[in-house]
Order: C-alpha cells, then structure tokens, then sequence
C-alpha cells in the first residue's frame, strides 16, 4: 500500500550540522514508520531557507499529493504564516496538488519524555552513591528558541508547569534565546539567587546551531553545572512526527467526507 509522502519542513540554517540532524530526525521517522502503520513511508525533509530543499522542490519531487508538516516545536510565525503562505502560492500554481498541512510538533506530551531524554545526558553531580542530579534540589532552566507570538512562549509556560509536576523539580525556568525574556543566562542567574543547589540547562531546540551554542556558551559562564544536547533524532521526537503525519491524514478524510 501506497502512503501519502511526508514533507517535514524545518527552518533550516547555514550550519551543515543542522540539516545533518534533520536528516537524522527523518531516517528515524522512516525506519519507525512500520510500526506505527505506514510501512514504505516516503519520508522528506524541506527547509524555510539557508538548506536545500525549498518546500517548493520537495512538494515537486513527491509527486501529486504530500502531507506537510511544520518540523518545529511551537506555532509560531513560521507554521501559522510562512508555511501556509508557500502552500497558497504551490496551489495556485498547481491546483490539482492534494496537500494536507499539519500542526507542529509542540505541544505534545512526549516532548516531556525527549527533554528527560537529553537532560539525563548530563554528567551527573559526582556526589558518591547520587550519580542523577536530586529533582528537589535541582532547578532546570527551559531554553527555548524564543518568539514575539504570546500563545508560543505561553505553550513554552505550560511546558515547564507540567514538567516540574512530572519529575519534581525544585523549579522549571521558561527561558529564551531571542525576542522574549528572561534568556537562559538570566534564568540560571535567578535560580542560584533563588537558593537550587544545582541549576541544569534543557535546550528546547530540534537541532544544533547559533541558538544552541549561545545558550550553552552563556549559561556555563553563568554557573550553570549543565547543559543537554538540542533534542535531534530522539525516538519521542520520530514518534510525535509520526502522530502528526496520522492525525493530519485523520482530519483530512474527515474534511473531504464532510
């Protein structure tokens, strides 16, 4: 049975370990996609700018029908407008294209099970007989990328909120790495003045770059005792693509049957 190809779509940057993370990201999605339903899934990548493929290239390639999904962790202005922007334009020009355009990843639950993923990457605070860091004496800063759309950095609010009631850590930080505050430096600053014992940085990002490395570099020198990996090709991240790629099929059967 033929499926419907899948375009990913990231935002792309002119850091080659990027794209090579994307890449990771989606060979995991192909190699999960049998068990969840869609063996043979053709899976693609496809980038806003600074990587190769546009989203244009990449819906040309797959053929009459594709589903689109927006490879980020928040909706923001690049799912809510650039993306659905390019798709106008590809439809005009080729109206008889079937797409089907899906949400971003974020907010999802499993995103929870990918930040514990990479935070447990941390070496731990080599305290004889603790090798993990003690949750209740623990503060964890979320450095997220960052936006101006009120309704993302809320999702972000909600995030730390839920995770602190998961794990029990002494606190949960929203951090940003642009046009929102506090930034993660900041936020490690305000949990050692706060009283934690250790302060552990989570980079809330798909993939590494200017971003992941600001935060890392910043919050070090801020005293933080660690920072975890960008969240990759984690399996959480391959399975939330997966649910997306389902629900979006989901919801356009449903649209053409009414």
């Amino acid at each position: 049975m033929r499926h419907t190809p899948l375009i990913a779509v990231a935002h792309g940057s002119s850091d080659p370990r990027a794209a090579a993370t994307v890449d990771r990201l989606t060979g995991l999605v192909r190699q999960r996609a049998a068990a969840a339903g869609f063996p043979g899934l053709d899976v693609r990548a496809a980038y806003l700018g600074h990587a190769a493929p546009t989203l244009r290239q990449a819906l040309a390639a797959a053929g009459g029908e594709a589903v689109v999904l927006p490879l980020l962790l928040t909706a923001a202005y690049h799912s809510k407008a650039d993306i659905p922007g390019l798709l106008r334009e590809v439809r005009t020009a080729r109206p008889r294209l079937d797409i089907s355009y899906g949400r971003p990843l974020g907010p999802h639950p499993l995103l929870l099970g990918a930040l514990d993923r990479r935070l447990a990457e941390i070496p731990g605070p080599g305290v004889p007989g603790q090798p993990e860091y003690v949750p209740a004496e623990t503060a964890v800063v979320l450095a997220a990328a960052g936006s101006s759309d009120l309704a993302a950095g809320g999702v972000i609010t909600d995030l730390a909120a839920g995770w602190r009631a998961r794990r029990g850590w002494q606190a949960v930080l929203p951090a940003y790495a642009s046009a929102a505050t506090p930034t993660p430096a900041d936020a490690v600053t305000a949990a050692r003045r706060a009283g934690a014992r250790h302060v552990l940085v989570a980079t809330y990002l798909l993939s590494p770059g200017v971003f992941a490395d600001q935060i890392r570099r910043d919050c070090l020198a801020a005293g933080a005792d660690g920072v975890s990996p960008v969240l990759g090709a984690a399996p959480e991240i391959a399975d939330v693509v997966l649910g997306r790629y389902a629900e979006t099929l989901t919801d356009s059967g449903a649209a053409a049957a009414g």
